[in-house]
Formats: C-alpha cells, sequence, structure tokens
C-alpha cells in the first residue's frame, strides 16, 4: 500500500500543487523536487541562503517520512545558472549529505515552477532493512 508524507510546515504545498511531496511504496520512497521556497512562499534571493532553505525543507520531509539524509541513494539537482552557483550549491549540500554519497545527477534548465528559485532537488530513498 502506498503512504504520502509531507513536512507539517509544507503541507499547503500538497493541496496548492495536487502532489505527494513524499511516496512510500515500501522499500523506496520518492520524493518531489523541492526548492528554496518557504513556507509563506518566500525565496530569498541569496543563493547559498536559498540552498540551504531547499536543504532544509527536504529535511523536514525526509523527517516526516521517518527516514534519515543517510537514506538517500539517489539524487538529481535542477539548476539555474548552474554553473554560476555550483560551488555554492556543493557547500550546502556537503553540509547535509555526506559519505558515501548517493548517486547524483545535476542537470541545467531555464527556470523553475516557483519565480526567482535557483535550485529544485529531487531524490530517492531506500527505506533501512529491519533487524
Amino acid at each position: 500500500m502506498r503512504k504520502t508524507y509531507s513536512a507539517p510546515a509544507f503541507a499547503h504545498f500538497h493541496d496548492q500543487w495536487h502532489f505527494s511531496p513524499a511516496l512510500d511504496t515500501g522499500e523506496f520512497v520518492f520524493f518531489s523536487g523541492v526548492t528554496g521556497c518557504r513556507p509563506d512562499d518566500t525565496v530569498s534571493e541569496d543563493p547559498e541562503t536559498q540552498f540551504r532553505d531547499a536543504f532544509q525543507f527536504l529535511g523536514e520531509t525526509l523527517k516526516a517520512a521517518g527516514l534519515a539524509w543517510s537514506d538517500i541513494v539517489e539524487m538529481t539537482s535542477y539548476h539555474v545558472n548552474l554553473r554560476q552557483h555550483l560551488d555554492a550549491f556543493i557547500k550546502v549540500k556537503d553540509e547535509f549529505v555526506s559519505p558515501p554519497y548517493p548517486a547524483w545527477s545535476c542537470i541545467g534548465t531555464t527556470e523553475l515552477i516557483t519565480e526567482g528559485t535557483l535550485v529544485e532537488i529531487r531524490i530517492i530513498c531506500q527505506r533501512p532493512e529491519a533487524d
């Protein structure tokens, strides 16, 4: 049976955008892309702050699903101005994601769903095996 999860502060996004922030299929949990958009729909103009906001949003959704950063097996990030902000993104990513690193694809794009956002991060987690 499939189950959905949402970080409490971002629960309104489910109804606003008609999607599952995290969809649990049993062994794997698929996370919709998150941006640096805050619960009040504001977005920082500072790239590093915006990236940190995105990872914090993702962390809250991980927690709601009962998962941790170490459960991520695959990450895809979509970037506006990829090369311009890549160093700042990697710096912030490394505050949250540690070895062994998940598989990662980093893709440049021209725009994202929310005005002013520079990154959207999508992950897949594998539930740890029960002891």
